[in-house]
């Protein structure tokens, strides 16, 4: 395995004596609870219904890699070469290797997740990332380490608002003054015992002073699994609905960061639809 050539250094020191008590010691049983869902979730071999075999999943895929590219380019990140880059949740590695075939630099790459087989899986994917096991809220990097730093349905994952806090407040302590979180959630929780719903007005809240660039996609998966298989067109006409779109794509800046000029003037909250 080699060791890429730049990697954001450990962090030596918690930046919030009040944070560190949350993240190490009041929340055990939130990071127990999400670690067994996920176990019984890999136990339930969702393979086929996530694989891009499966022409309803490819839509979906499709659907969100074109608003995402879209979303980076719009706020200035076309150009990903030299960005510093972490996944906050990621998995197998799949973004992260995406990100790569975007144009990103391997060696500026680095991803945390919870549960430890999932980043061993990840590691045997791509040895050359900087991936580690880690909690989300304590994450082992210093202030200002990333330009960018994403979440994909890791907020909604976390049902205690002190760790969905704590979390959100590590991805901002870790993100550049010009950087940029990019979030991919669902707006409608895909199961009430084990996920909550993140909008656009819930980020806001988690991530004070920011400003939201959203944009309302992803036809109901379901369906679109369903129906993809029969139709493509049958999906994109339904995916027209705001109604069946389940998730958002939200870039968070903070004000006087550079944002693209379309971006709300004066801070708050710009709602987009698919295709607008």
């Amino acid at each position: 395995m080699h060791e890429p050539a730049h990697r954001p250094r450990e962090r030596q020191v918690p930046s919030d004596a009040d944070h560190t008590e949350v993240a190490d010691s009041a929340l055990p049983d939130e990071r127990a609870r999400i670690t067994a869902y996920y176990g019984r979730r890999a136990a339930a071999h969702l393979e086929r219904r996530y694989s891009l075999f499966n022409r309803g999943h490819l839509f979906l895929v499709q659907g969100l890699e074109r608003e995402l590219l879209g979303a980076l380019a719009r706020h200035g990140f076309a150009d990903l070469a030299h960005r510093s880059i972490l996944d906050v949740g990621c998995g197998d590695g799949a973004l992260l290797r995406r990100l790569v075939t975007y144009g990103a630099d391997r060696a500026r790459l680095a991803g945390v997740d919870l549960l430890p087989e999932r980043v061993e899986a990840a590691r045997r994917l791509e040895p050359g990332l900087d991936l580690r096991h880690a909690d989300a809220s304590a994450l082992p990097y210093p202030d200002r380490s990333f330009d960018l730093v994403f979440q994909m349905t890791v907020l909604s994952s976390i049902l205690d608002e002190r760790m969905r806090r704590a979390v959100a407040a590590e991805m901002a302590r870790v993100l550049e003054p010009n950087g940029a979180v990019v979030s991919y959630d669902f707006r409608v929780a895909r199961d009430r015992r084990n996920t909550r719903a993140v909008r656009a007005r819930d980020l806001a809240r988690l991530f004070p002073g920011f400003r939201l660039d959203v944009r309302r996609i992803t036809l109901l998966p379901p369906l679109a699994r369903a129906l993809g298989k029969r139709s493509w067109l049958a999906c994109a006409l339904l995916e027209a609905l705001p109604i069946l779109r389940t998730h958002e794509l939200v870039v968070l800046r903070r004000p006087g960061s550079g944002q693209a000029s379309s971006a709300p003037a004066g801070g708050g909250i710009m709602t987009r639809s698919l295709g607008d």
